[in-house]
Parts: structure tokens; sequence; C-alpha cells
């Protein structure tokens, strides 16, 4: 491990050399515009807060543009994985928060073109971002992200382009190892003040574990109109399906070590040889997503309003790898997850800006409410001595959840001064109407409340140097998913509470020339009544809360351009996130499991002065990461892995035509990429791919 890290160190340096081998011939850093943090557009560098911005060069940039990991694993405080596991989604956390989720997001609050892509209980999907049509993600960490209450122990954004100019066609098609591929075909234009976007795509692959293929279709549209002067409505429509989506399930150390790409063997079953479980239970999940969503935005002078609606279906089913004996007790739920969901909600804020004491104050007053409702279904998954199929009904009732949240954000501008704050009262309530009352009467609601408030100041010493401190106070309820079961074996967790933080941070923002950016952080979390796994055996988990907990650490970003054509991107982050105080065999000290101590990425990025041609060669590490609470069972060891891409373009009459080449994990290092943290029969484990490639072609022509 030790010549991985230094592999990792050499391109790290690499890229830090270009702050003093910074010239004016290479891709000068862009001081981006965002809203994540105070909703009033200001560059990254002139924002008391931690924020990242994944532009979509670096989001195409020889990319499938399947995961949103791609290109979230540059940005510091974050991690992304990639579970090889289309079933299960991503594993994202910031900060720690989210690390523990199962599937999904959690703990991380997701938004696309403002619209939640997370419920209002705090569990999102990211595979619902369609990265087609991706203009940058924001990416916001530490205090600030507090302003967007329940769940938000960080920000992602999505944004896609409007549609613009000329009308044009565009189709891709990239095809790469364990036999995945993706067609992808979209339009855009813009006709009077009319402009619009449509995308469509499908994704295959056999996947690189035992017993993981998956397709994927995806659809979009988008449409940006200008029905009265100062005014902008947008209308956005989006649609995922996958079809018996294969869950590869985690394995144990052992099987890791004999073949990390198989499955667990199921010792239980009597065929010779004897199958895994993935394949006895054939596991797996069919998704149907679909939602549409409108945004209002009036300018009045230099006031504004805003608002935002949506609405949506999610329809899950999904086969989990139960036996019969296990779903034996009448308190089982079965082993198939059956549900329909139906959500909306709405946003209306209004920002008024005002002149106060030779400076600017511009607030804006909001107020949110999203609801989600499942009937929900719950069956055993075999009919007599056959498995992975639905068999007799063990569950039947409707979830409620609601969410009414006010807030109020306010900053004030006035020579090198920046002051902001916020203030937001969350208020979410869950409902359970138990239908199937042979194993007991789980009826009943629980109502979860708390007012967060956030602070920050930012100070500019010179125009190339600023400096900002920022707090808030957080609070994360359990999910939905999180309160289905009790540590005892019962229903439903009526007595789980909420986790409260405190988050302080502090940093710097650093330019040179036209060259360097730097921004630099380090913060501290004190949370308690932390959320963690009670018990988690073959797909069913409850939770418990904790005591203490604690995270300290440091972020940094360097954005560099450098002679002829070269430029270097850094992110590193540095984590220790502890229990504060022990509970039950976990011993304080103890590290939060699904959290490395360190991670970074690194890039030597390359273009000619014609733009047609264009490489790179990035780095990416990671420091070990416990799977249990106690520390005991064995930690998914540190790894680095090296990736090289090449790109090229040409133009011909209408015609843009492009070209790209990915080789990942280039010295073919076998690692662990994500765990399933707190799985009781240990099988936490989930290999990334070793060596692997990728490869694409587009065609664009415009009109």
């Amino acid at each position: 491990m030790k010549q991985h890290y230094r592999l990792n160190a050499v391109a790290a340096l690499f890229a830090l050399g270009g702050v003093a081998c910074a010239a004016d011939e290479g891709s000068a850093p862009i001081d981006t515009v965002v809203v994540s943090a105070t909703r009033v557009g200001h560059t990254i560098f002139d924002m008391p807060a931690a924020i990242d911005v994944v532009d979509g060069q670096r989001i195409r940039s020889a990319q499938a543009r399947v995961n949103a990991s791609e290109a979230l694993s540059a940005v510091p405080g974050l991690v992304a994985q990639n579970r090889q596991n289309y079933a299960q989604d991503l594993q994202i956390s910031s900060r720690g928060f989210g690390a523990r989720s199962a599937f999904g997001v959690r703990g991380v609050r997701l938004i696309a073109d403002g619209i939640p892509a997370s419920m209002p209980d705090g569990q999102g999907q990211a595979a619902t971002f369609n990265l087609d049509l991706a203009e940058r993600i924001e990416v916001l960490r530490g205090p600030f992200s507090a302003i967007y209450g329940n769940h938000s122990g960080g920000v992602i954004q999505l944004f896609t382009r409007d549609g613009e100019g000329s009308p044009s066609v565009e189709t891709t098609v990239t095809a790469g190892s364990y036999g995945s591929h993706k067609l992808d075909l979209n339009a855009q234009g813009q006709q009077g003040s009319v402009g619009y976007v449509l995308d469509a795509s499908r994704f295959e692959t056999d996947g690189y574990r035992a017993h993981s293929a998956a397709k994927r279709d995806q659809a979009a549209a988008k449409l940006t109109l200008k029905p009265l002067d100062h005014a902008v409505l947008t209308i956005i429509a989006n649609g995922l399906h996958q079809g018996d989506t294969q869950d590869a399930l985690g394995v144990t150390w052992a099987t890791y070590q004999r073949d990390p790409r198989a499955g667990e063997i199921d010792t239980t079953d009597t065929q010779t040889p004897k199958r895994t479980l993935a394949d006895r239970y054939n596991t797996r999940k069919s998704i149907d997503h679909q939602q549409i969503g409108a945004n209002w935005e009036q300018q009045f002078g230099e006031d504004r309003l805003h608002l935002s609606t949506y609405g949506g279906n999610r329809q899950v089913i999904q086969y989990q790898a139960f036996s019969k004996a296990f779903q034996a007790p009448a308190s089982h739920s079965g082993g198939v997850v059956d549900f329909d969901r139906n959500f909306y909600g709405a946003d209306l804020n209004w920002l008024h800006v005002a002149r106060l004491a030779d400076g600017v104050l511009s607030t804006t007053a909001g107020l949110e409410y999203g609801h989600s409702g499942d009937d929900r279904r719950g069956y055993e998954n075999f009919i007599g001595t056959q498995f992975g199929v639905k068999g007799a009904l063990r569950r039947s009732e409707d979830d409620n959840v609601s969410s009414t949240e006010p807030y109020l954000q306010t900053e004030w501008q006035s020579g090198p001064w920046m002051l902001s704050a916020g203030l937001r009262y969350s208020s979410v309530r869950i409902s359970v109407d138990d239908h199937y009352l042979a194993n007991g009467n789980d009826s009943g609601a629980l109502s979860y409340s708390h007012t967060t408030p956030v602070a920050g100041v930012l100070y500019k010493f010179t125009p190339a140097l600023h400096a900002y401190a920022s707090a808030a106070r957080g609070f994360e309820t359990p999910t939905l998913n999180e309160l289905f079961y009790s540590g005892t074996g019962g229903g439903f967790n009526f007595h789980l509470q909420p986790a409260h933080s405190k988050h302080l941070e502090a940093g710097i923002k650093l330019r040179s020339g036209d060259d360097t950016r730097l921004n630099a952080a380090v913060f501290q979390i004190r949370t308690t009544d932390e959320l963690v796994v009670d018990s988690s055996s073959g797909g069913r988990t409850s939770y418990r809360n904790a005591g203490r907990t604690l995270r300290q650490g440091g972020e940094l970003a360097l954005d560099t351009s450098w002679r002829y054509g070269f430029s270097s991107h850094v992110a590193l982050t540095s984590l220790r996130a502890i229990y504060d105080e022990g509970f039950g065999s976990v011993l304080k000290g103890s590290r939060l499991p699904g959290v490395p101590n360190a991670n970074g990425y690194a890039d030597l990025a390359w273009k000619d002065s014609s733009g047609l041609f264009s490489a790179a060669v990035e780095a990416i590490a990671s420091s070990r990461i416990y799977a249990d609470d106690a520390n005991a069972d064995q930690a998914a060891p540190g790894y680095a892995v090296l990736n090289a891409r090449i790109g090229s373009s040409q133009h011909w009459h209408g015609w843009q035509f492009k070209q790209f080449v990915r080789l990942n994990n280039l010295l073919d290092r076998q690692y662990v990429g994500s765990v399933i943290v707190g799985d009781s029969n240990k099988r936490y484990y989930e290999a990334a791919p070793t060596r692997n490639w990728l490869m694409g072609a587009s065609a664009q022509y415009q009109f």
C-alpha cells in the first residue's frame, strides 16, 4: 500500500507544482457564480462557505455520464462511491454524513434544477440526476448546508443547461468493460422566447460483480419560457426506468479474498454445487420513477419572486435474500418490498434588496412544503420450494411523510465585509396506517421539529485573499426506512429520536493572478443522539440512537494552469470522525464506520492550443474504512488508483465530432470500493473493478 500512496503523492506534487510554474498559456480557473449557500448569486471566491462546482466539462470529460460519482470524486469533503450495484444506487457522504446509508443517499440533500431529489424524510436517489444535460453541479458542505433543513449534512445541486441558439441534435455512443454500453440522443435549441432541451438514453451492463447486470432508461425534457417582461418560467420533466436490476449483495472478507467478483455462497442450499445467495433468491429491484416540476422567477427591479412546484410517482419492487426460516416469525414483513409512492411539494420565496449603512442588504424569506405517501406491501419471496417470486402477503400499510419549513436568510455587504445569517424551522410528521394486523398493529405517528440557525462572516484582506468563519446547528431525523424496524424484532420504531449537530468552520480563499485558485477550510462538528445501525441482517436493518460523535477535519481544493496547455486540480480531505462517548461494545474513540480518515484526488490535464486534442492522468486515493461501529472487524484497506483519458474533436461544416478513450485503474489494483455498514452477517464488502476501459464517440449537428 505504501507504493500506492507514493504514486498518488507524486501526482499531487505535480499538481501543486503548478503554483510556482503558472503561466497564462494554460486553461485558467474560472470564478463560477453559485447560488446554493446564500440564494443570492456570488462567485465561490466571495462566499463564506465551503462550496465547489463541478462544471459541465468535467462531467463530460471522457465519462459515460451514468453515475454522479464519476465527477464528484474530484470534490473535497465528499466521498462518492460507485457500489457496482445499480439496485442500491451510489453511496455518497459529506464530512461523514450519510456514510451509513444501506441504499440510496441520506444525510445529504439532493436537488435538481431547484426540485428536491430527496424526499421529506431525507432519503434521496442520485440515479435521478440526468448527467447528459448537466451544466454544473454545486456541492455545499459545512454550516451553510443547515439552511436546507433536515438531512442537510451537505447539499448537492444539479443544474441542467437551457436550450438556446440554433437547433442542434447530438448522439453519443459509449462502450466499455463488462458488457457496458450506452446510447444517448438529445436535441436543443431556441425558437423565439422558448428554449427547449430533450434527452433520452439507454444504459446496459453485465456488471463487474456476479449477479449485477442492469438496464437503465432515462428521459428528460426542459422548457424555458419568458411569458412576461422580467419573468422566466422553466418546466422540467424526467423519467427513470430500471427493470429487474440485479442486486449483487455484499460479501464477507473471506469471500472477497477468494474471489472479489463472486457472490456469497448460500450454505443452506441443498443443490450441488451450492448457489450464491443472490442467485438462489434472484435478488433484484425494479424502479419506475417519473416527475414534473416548474420554476417561476419574476424580477421586480432588484427584488425577486421565486416559486417552484413539483410532483411525481415512484414504484419499486425489490426481491431480497431471506430464507423461509428467517421469514417465519409473525413479525416479519416478508422478502419482497413493493411500494407505490406519490410525492409533491412547493417552495415560495421572496428576495428583497435594500441599502443599509453604506452597504447592500439582501433578505430572502420563504416557505417550503413537501409530502410523500407510500402504498406499501410486503410479500414472502417464495411459493413452495421456489424462491425469487412474489408469495403470500405479509405487510400492508400506508406511510406518509410531510415537512413544513419556513426560512429566512439575509446577507449584508459593505466594503471588505460580508455578513450572512439564516434561520429555518423544520417540522416533519411521519404516520403509518397499518392494514395487516395479523402480526400486530403498527399504526401511529411521529412528529419532529427543530430550528436550524446559521451565521457566517467573510473579510476581504486583499482582492486576492479572503477569509471566513461560519457556524450552524443542524438536525437529522430518522428516515422512513430507518423507522420500519426496531432492534427487538418488533415493528415500527416509535422511540427513535433525531440527531442534533453543531457545526463550526473557518477557511481562506486565495487567487494567484488569473492562473491559480485555492480554497481551504477546517471544521468541527459535534453531534448528539447519532443514528447508528442497531442490527442488520438480510436486507432488514434497524437503528438506534448512540451518544456523542465528533468530526474534525480539513479540506483543500486547488486549481491551477501551467504553461503549454497544462492544468491541474487537487482535492484533499482529512477527517477524524469518532464516537466521543462509548455505547454497548463500542469504545470512546472508535471511528465512525463508512468514513475514511483521508481521501484525495489529483489530476494533470493537457489541451492543445486549438482545443482539438486533450489528455489527462488522474489519481484517486482513500485510507481504510471500518464497516462496524466497534471497529472490530476487518476494515476495507486503503487504496490508490491511477486513471488516464484522451480525447479529440473535429469540426466539419455544421458538424462537431468527438471521441475519447478512458482507462481506469491503470495499475490493475484490487480493492474494496464501498462497504455496507453494520451488516450482521458481516457481508460488508463490495469490490471495485480492476483495470477497465471505456470509449465513446459523439456527433452533433447544428442547423
